[in-house]
């Protein structure tokens, strides 16, 4: 039996919109900031619900402990054909505990169309609802499906630390990766900036500010002369950023700071930048010669690009939006995400087969309700085309 048409699977989704949107809104519903452990704890027993609610039980599951992170949970349905696919997304959000209450709406576009709102229904609860629908609907249609596991990760949004492992492990089990994050307008994301959080420390001598102010070392007026150097690394038109975060230090106003420190957000879009910004940034000097500048130089993510195992990747979900009935784009965006880690590893992937909306980690992010039916079509056409490994010409389109 050959894979059920686009239209066909697309139109399923239209009758099962009122409940996919619903789902979307039981999980936004449910705070799970990435650093509240119990809420995250309890937001995954809900995933893991919603997912049985509408799949059954899994044939094999695991619960992977994020120790001061959350947890992942592996969920693994078998398939009625050959293949096996992941579906990856993560259900923290960059939203504490309490936002929801205070949450502000956005009004309807210029264009009248509707948005629903809420903390992380953007970046990325709607996009693991899809995912669930989007295996029921293939499921539903008769035609063979290929064994899937689905991912859930609770750390993404500081920087997978405890599930990149488990990811990296999933993705070397199977033929393709697809990464439920957000869409870029309704486009694909096949190439992401490369990341890293560095911690820059600086150690000067305190002294009494007033009484004997030559005798200090300011640790904040040398980290201050770092962070301006540093932005000055920064090569926007390489793709490279570097933004300076979080700052801390000193004890008080009427002592010459002994210790400040500084987080710096790094992105860049190749290796070579990598490199650059490493030797740059160690290579700035302070005018104070007795304060000590430390550099954590802490890369998270590497930069991902659309690579020969990933092209015919793309294709199968272009054909798929072409039965649809509209052309889907592909883009490059400055945001890391775990799909960095699986092309890393020169595996097929690709991400952004989430929501369309807007507003990633702004008060007001919200999605298009009436996109979510052809969006969880679009995952699960590709599903159905996935029942054999992935196989074809390489082409970067």
């Amino acid at each position: 039996m050959t894979a059920v048409p686009a239209a066909e699977l697309t139109a399923r989704a239209q009758k099962a919109s009122a409940e996919t949107v619903a789902d979307v809104l039981t999980l936004v519903n449910h705070e799970t900031g990435s650093y509240d452990l119990s809420r995250l704890a309890a937001g995954l027993d809900l995933l893991r619900e919603l997912t049985v609610h509408r799949l059954g039980p899994p044939g094999r599951e695991q619960r992977h402990p994020g120790g001061e992170y959350g947890d992942t949970l592996t969920l693994t349905y078998p398939g009625t054909g050959p293949g096996h696919v992941a579906l990856v997304g993560h259900y923290d959000t960059v939203w504490p505990t309490g936002t929801l209450a205070g949450w502000q709406h956005p009004e309807p576009g210029d264009d009248g169309r509707a948005k629903l709102s809420g903390p992380g229904i953007f970046d990325m609860k709607t996009g693991l609802v899809q995912g669930v629908w989007a295996l029921k609907l293939a499921r539903e249609s008769g035609a063979p499906v290929p064994t899937v596991t689905f991912l859930f990760n609770g750390d993404e949004e500081i920087g997978s630390l405890a599930s990149r492992p488990v990811i990296e492990d999933v993705a070397r089990r199977v033929d393709a990766t697809l990464v439920l994050e957000p869409s870029a307008h309704g486009a694909v994301k096949t190439a992401r900036k490369g990341s890293g959080i560095f911690r820059v420390t600086a150690t000067g001598i305190e002294a009494h500010a007033g009484l004997a102010p030559q005798d200090g070392a300011s640790a904040i007026t040398a980290l201050s002369e770092f962070v301006v150097a540093a932005a000055a690394v920064a090569a926007p038109a390489q793709g490279t950023t570097v933004n300076t975060g979080l700052i801390q230090g000193g004890s008080a106003t009427n002592v010459v700071a002994g210790r400040a420190t500084a987080s710096l957000d790094i992105r860049v879009s190749s290796s070579a930048e990598q490199a650059r910004v490493d030797e740059a940034l160690d290579a700035i000097a302070v005018t104070d010669p007795r304060v000590r500048i430390e550099i954590d130089h802490a890369w998270n993510r590497p930069p991902m690009t659309l690579g020969a195992a990933s092209a015919p990747l793309l294709d199968l979900a272009r054909d798929v939006a072409r039965e649809q009935g509209r052309t889907l784009s592909h883009t490059a965006v400055g945001g890391a995400s775990d799909a960095n880690f699986v092309a890393a590893l020169g595996l097929p992937v690709l991400c952004g087969l989430g929501a369309v909306g807007n507003g990633a980690h702004a008060q007001g992010e919200f999605i298009y309700p009436d996109t979510v039916p052809t969006q969880t079509a679009l995952v699960a056409g590709v599903l159905g085309r996935l029942a054999t490994p992935l196989t074809g010409p390489a082409t970067a389109g």
